[in-house]
């Protein structure tokens, strides 16, 4: 499906260096609400998320197990709530003690890198905004006012910065693991055990060049080593609705967030946090990929595996990246760069635009020096430029896996800020391919994509906030006149970009003008008179 609808979420990891007793709940808060304050005109007015329409525990497979409702709208300040929705057509938040940053929706791999990286520039300056007292509570505020009198300094002058640094990677070293998730709209008439049966091989086998390199072996790091993948020891079944425990290879949450008689939204939750671009956009583009395949009836069933939970391990910790996986047939055993060339063989047709063709070079490019020398993609990918500062580090300093430093350089690599991050300084000094530029990047920090909805769901509150009272991936309330809601609905997710609704919502000079021109038109939900 040319113009496939992708998107990202980041769970980030945070830390506060300054007061190790810290809440990750109140540093995640302090970050959102940092941002919100300096972007959104305060903290006391600006749009709240609609939770109504969520639906995270129904299941693809056909039940729903839901024991309630949530709360349709939640106070966007509250403590491990804190909401922001953001012009460029993201979700800001915090997420089981994380803050996340969930991408505005895009229709290629590309553009999805570029909303995706985005987002680490709006983390960073959610961190650097939190330095200066932003987001505070009166309580905070007070108690910086009273520790610089104490100090006898001048309390007009204090305020209740706290210091954050920010990772982009999925483990906290003490046995959790947070997400990386990829979601891609498909199909509803596509048979969800093909899905299953196409894309669990897939999976399984992609950690090659999706993998972000890891410290440590086992949940908690326990056994001394280093991995391809960090959330590879924490799948634990095939097939799961769940995302924080017993997760599966392939996650079932039925939530698409668009018309539900057409589409589904396939969630991905087995992927890393990765910084490299090349990797980002090959996880996104191949998967995407696949699914036109499955789509189109092409049977991957002949590669099934026949311990595939056992092999997101075994392929996990094969830095040589030749491991053989026994599959289901008995008899045939393929390595998963093996895997991965029948999958790039078999998905070619499918590649009919300019970003899909180069998804299959680069994508055969990587796999190709994988087989002749993992550390030959260091240039590229995150875990062979992991595995290659390391084993340098070994060999001048004559350590083990074991040792504290290597450790260090694994959060090292993973911290989002220019002057700090390994990652960065491997961009800067030319020894890691990018993609994009840091033009296009910044530009998505304030422009939504104009291919979806994101472009109507960011420009509302680039144009008129005061006037959006809530929001939510597929609706918008918004206020008209003063005294009237009307709801919108942003179901139809490639209807509404700038070439359907940009000339409404540009030439508008009030919400009630937007509105009457989408009525006019007959979209979001809206029908003509």
């Amino acid at each position: 499906m040319t113009g496939r609808v992708i998107g990202t979420e980041i769970e980030y990891g945070i830390s506060s260096p300054g007061d190790s007793s810290a809440s990750p709940i109140v540093t995640s808060t302090r970050a959102i609400l940092a941002y919100a304050e300096a972007h959104s005109g305060g903290l006391d007015r600006r749009t709240r998320w609609d939770y109504e329409p969520e639906s995270p525990l129904r299941d693809s497979r056909g039940f729903d197990l839901r024991r309630y409702r949530s709360t349709p709208v939640i106070d966007p300040n509250a403590l491990g709530a804190a909401n922001l929705i953001l012009v460029n057509g993201a979700r800001f938040y915090v997420d089981h003690a994380h803050p996340e940053y969930s991408a505005p929706e895009t229709t290629d791999a590309r553009a999805a890198v570029i909303a995706d990286r985005a987002g680490d520039l709006i983390m960073l300056e959610a961190a650097r905004l939190a330095g200066q007292g932003l987001g505070a509570t009166d309580k905070e505020k007070a108690e910086a006012r009273a520790k610089a009198e104490r100090a006898g300094e001048n309390p007009d002058a204090a305020h209740a910065g706290i210091e954050l640094k920010i990772y982009r990677n999925n483990v906290d070293g003490k046995g959790a693991s947070y997400g990386a998730h990829e979601n891609y709209q498909f199909r509803r008439d596509t048979d969800f055990d093909a899905v299953i049966a196409g894309l669990t091989p897939f999976f399984v086998t992609r950690q090659v060049y999706t993998g972000s390199g890891r410290v440590g072996l086992g949940q908690k790091g326990q056994e001394a080593g280093f991995q391809l993948s960090q959330r590879a020891d924490y799948i634990e079944t095939e097939v799961s609705l769940e995302t924080t425990l017993n997760r599966g290879i392939i996650n079932t949450r039925d939530e698409p967030h668009a018309d539900a008689d057409e589409w589904r939204r396939l969630h991905v939750i087995i992927g890393d946090a990765n910084l490299s671009e090349t990797a980002t956009f090959l996880k996104l583009g191949a998967t995407s990929l696949v699914l036109d395949a499955i789509e189109d009836g092409v049977d991957f069933s002949d590669l099934k595996l026949r311990e595939p939970v056992d092999d997101v391990r075994r392929v996990s910790r094969d830095l040589t990246c030749t491991v053989k996986l026994q599959l289901d047939d008995h008899v045939t055993w393929m390595s998963a760069i093996d895997v991965q060339r029948e999958y790039l063989r078999r998905v070619t047709p499918y590649a009919t635009d300019d970003v899909g063709r180069e998804v299959l070079a680069r994508w055969g490019e990587v796999l190709d020096l994988l087989a002749d020398d993992p550390l030959a993609t260091a240039h590229r990918l995150d875990w062979t430029a992991k595995l290659k500062l390391m084993e340098g580090l070994r060999q001048r300093a004559g350590i083990g896996w074991d040792h504290p430093k290597l450790a260090l350089i694994d959060i090292q690599y993973s911290d989002i800020d220019p002057a700090r991050g390994l990652y960065h300084a491997l961009v800067k000094r030319g020894a890691m391919e990018t993609l994009v530029t840091g033009e296009e990047v910044a530009h998505a920090m304030a422009q939504a994509p104009r291919t979806t909805r994101a472009y109507l769901r960011g420009g509302l509150l680039r144009r008129f906030a005061d006037d959006v009272v809530a929001a939510s991936w597929d609706s918008a309330i918004v206020e008209v006149d003063g005294d009237e809601l009307v709801k919108l609905s942003l179901s139809d997710v490639r209807g509404l970009g700038a070439d359907a609704v940009g000339d409404v919502l540009e030439d508008a000079a009030s919400m009630s003008e937007v509105v009457a021109g989408l009525r006019d038109r007959g979209l979001a939900g809206l029908n003509g008179t």
